[in-house]
């Protein structure tokens, strides 16, 4: 395993949370809340860029999908339903062991794997779609795990990032509601410096030579207890889609 981009206080943090994945009262309570926003996003650029119809069975079948950083499996599951060959790779080893016994008892087929995007990158994998979904603000190297990231992508592949904005929005949402007031997270789960503006993030994603193509926010509305995507709202937690040509 490579560890060129691998922050090792990182992997402690999430390892430290690795059981309670799948509870969705729990410490990942957040990623619980959010993820039918973060769906919706992705399987609409999949289908959008690979000309698939979500109305039908298996709509993501003979696509390959790597969901780099997959902790417990969040995302790689609903990607699996929908007939994707879906790998999961995460630098935590004791996320791997969680993953695959929810999806053993799920009944689903997932490829999970100890790694990382370097070492996947240097053995030469190729994905149709990475998901990149709130893990860049975790690595050393944002620059290099973004490379790494766009060598495992075949050409026409699709990249999706999701990060958290830099700003004093970012971290009174982030990390004052959210782990010191909501108590959702740990203390210290987050770093506010390690975050990436959106501007910041596009020009990233171009150096690695890909192609950013949108962006959206996902804004959470405390009324009703929701999330949102927004084409506007990028100030806090936000998404990005990107190509290689």
């Amino acid at each position: 395993m490579t560890t060129d981009t691998i922050d090792p206080a990182e992997i402690a943090k999430f390892e430290a949370m690795a059981a309670e994945w799948w509870d969705p009262a729990g410490k990942f309570k957040p990623l619980h809340m959010m993820n039918p926003v973060r769906l919706d996003y992705i399987t609409r650029q999949v289908a959008a860029e690979f000309d698939r119809d979500l109305g039908t069975s298996n709509p993501f079948k003979g696509l390959r999908i790597l969901d780099i950083g997959c902790g417990g499996g969040l995302l790689c599951e609903p990607m699996a339903r929908l007939g994707a060959t879906i790998v999961g790779v995460d630098a935590a080893p004791r996320n791997i062991p969680v993953a695959q016994i929810h999806a053993e008892q799920s009944g689903l087929e997932i490829d999970y794997r100890i790694g990382t995007a370097e070492a996947m990158a240097a053995a030469g994998e190729q994905f149709d779609v990475v998901l990149n979904m709130e893990v860049v603000e975790h690595v050393a190297d944002p620059q290099g795990f973004l490379t790494a990231c766009q060598q495992l992508l075949k050409p026409g592949g699709l990249h999706l990032c999701s990060t958290i904005n830099r700003n004093p929005k970012s971290f009174a949402m982030a990390i004052v509601g959210a782990e010191w007031v909501m108590r959702w997270l740990p203390k210290g789960t987050h770093e506010w410096d390690k975050f990436i503006t959106p501007d910041e993030l596009f020009a990233l994603l171009e150096k690695a030579g890909l192609t950013p193509v949108d962006r959206k926010g996902y804004v959470f509305n405390f009324l009703n207890f929701s999330w949102s995507i927004s084409d506007r709202d990028l100030s806090v937690n936000y998404v990005t889609a990107a190509t290689k040509p």
